[in-house]
């Protein structure tokens, strides 16, 4: 059984100290696997622990020209949209190019001092090889979503500070940038790794419709099976999707054109969409329940989905070669919610998601996009001004403890009223916990 990696403070400093003393010779066994390589390649590249590399910073001139002519700058309201609230929650958000540079750092207060204070700002050069271990250099290092916490930075200046990062591709899957952010204990917890998951998601997809062309196309950059516009070409009234019946239901009880799906095929189904050049059996295998499912098991698995879809679609679901991958555009209900958020119906998309992506699923590919979807509602609330549909969000498992939208009600209700006031009391319920 694999280790499960120590994230206690003391515990990691104590780690790292043993390794910088011995000079790497006293491996610093369990560390998370990702966080020891780096350190090994930050000893490597010869980064001092206590002075790190000094990096370059651009001319602003330079700088802005160099930025407006970037792929990611047209998705930055997007970015700004999904995560540039949590810039309140003491976080700063940053987007790298492909060689590490910081192309955009913005965030406010303490946490925004905190950052320039050790040379995370624009134009400097946030590399392994410079900084050593940091989320959005080892990102591009490992080109990979990391986590970096405190004491598993390796330049101890660092130290104080938690991060995330996941690279940005472009539509032909090259590595474009990273989007990191960095800040306190908050920039560490699993709500930050949703969120930066989500908003690249979402970036991506937006790249991938501006490279075929702009609004009016299918999502390609999401899967196959998303279909924005309805037959015929209809739009809705705000420009985005007609809401046409899904062919697919992930949200709730899982169905295929109304018949009932076992949970197992859903989950296939899910993996299949999210990934349009198709997966082996080999890969389902690990997505679906790694070290436990074998491939034989996973292809009778499709097998018994090709016949059940054939009782239902007319003409075949899966392409007939392999890779296993779908062959044929379906629309699901997650389609719906990510739909209506686009177009600013916030209200709309919380009515089309009743409760998470495949619930009971334990599978680890199933649960990552489960956090995925939820990060990318939690922003459209946390953007909206619409004061029904946030005060719908907390009313529900997943906002009931969410500060930043008990925060951002607050701002939105009428003053004094009922709302503000119920508001009001349910955050200092809430800041009464964190002290």
């Amino acid at each position: 059984m694999q280790q499960v990696p120590h994230r206690d403070a003391r515990w990691v400093r104590a780690a790292y100290e043993s390794f910088v003393s011995s000079a790497g010779s006293l491996e610093p066994d369990g560390i998370d696997p990702i966080v020891a390589a780096s350190w090994q390649r930050s000893l490597r590249n010869g980064v001092d622990p206590d002075r790190p590399n000094t990096v370059t910073v651009a001319a602003s001139d330079e700088l802005d020209e160099y930025r407006s002519a970037h792929p990611l700058a047209v998705a930055m309201p997007l970015v700004r949209d999904l995560v540039g609230g949590a810039t309140g929650d003491g976080l700063v958000v940053a987007v790298s190019d492909d060689v590490g540079r910081l192309l955009w750092v913005e965030g406010r207060g303490q946490v925004r001092s905190a950052v320039e204070g050790v040379g995370f700002v624009e134009g400097a050069l946030w590399r392994e090889e410079s900084v050593g271990t940091n989320a959005p250099g080892t990102a591009l290092a490992t080109r990979r979503p990391v986590q970096v916490l405190g004491a598993e930075h390796f330049a101890r200046p660092v130290q104080r500070l938690s991060c995330t990062a996941a690279p940005v591709h472009d539509p032909a899957g090259g590595i474009i940038g990273v989007l990191d952010l960095t800040g306190g204990s908050a920039a560490g917890s699993h709500v930050a790794r949703a969120l930066v998951r989500a908003t690249v998601a979402m970036v991506e997809r937006e790249l991938a419709l501006r490279a075929t062309g702009g609004a009016g196309g299918a999502d390609v950059g999401h899967a196959p099976w998303v279909a924005d516009v309805a037959p015929g070409g209809d739009t809705g009234p705000a420009g985005g999707a007609s809401d046409r019946t899904p062919d697919l239901r992930l949200l709730g009880t899982p169905t295929l054109r109304g018949r009932r799906l076992s949970l197992r095929h859903a989950e296939i189904l899910l993996l299949l969409a999210e990934r349009p050049r198709g997966l082996s059996a080999e890969e389902l295998a690990v997505l679906l329940h790694p070290g436990d499912l074998s491939p034989v098991t996973v292809r009778a698995e499709i097998s018994r989905l090709r016949r059940v879809a054939d009782g239902v679609l007319d003409g075949p679901l899966l392409a007939a070669s392999r890779p296993y991958r779908l062959a044929r555009m379906l629309r699901s209900d997650v389609d719906t919610v990510r739909s209506r958020l686009r177009r600013g119906d916030v209200r709309g998309a919380l009515s089309a998601y009743p409760e998470p992506l495949l619930r009971r699923s334990v599978a680890p590919g199933v649960e990552r996009l489960r956090e995925e979807l939820e990060a990318e509602v939690r922003a459209g609330v946390h953007a909206s001004d619409d004061a029904v549909a946030v005060e719908q969000w907390t009313a529900r498992d997943e906002g009931v403890d969410d500060h930043t939208a008990w925060t951002h009600l607050v701002r939105l209700a009428e003053p004094g009223g009922p709302q503000a006031a119920r508001a009001r009391a349910h955050l200092g319920v809430l800041e009464r916990r964190l002290r």
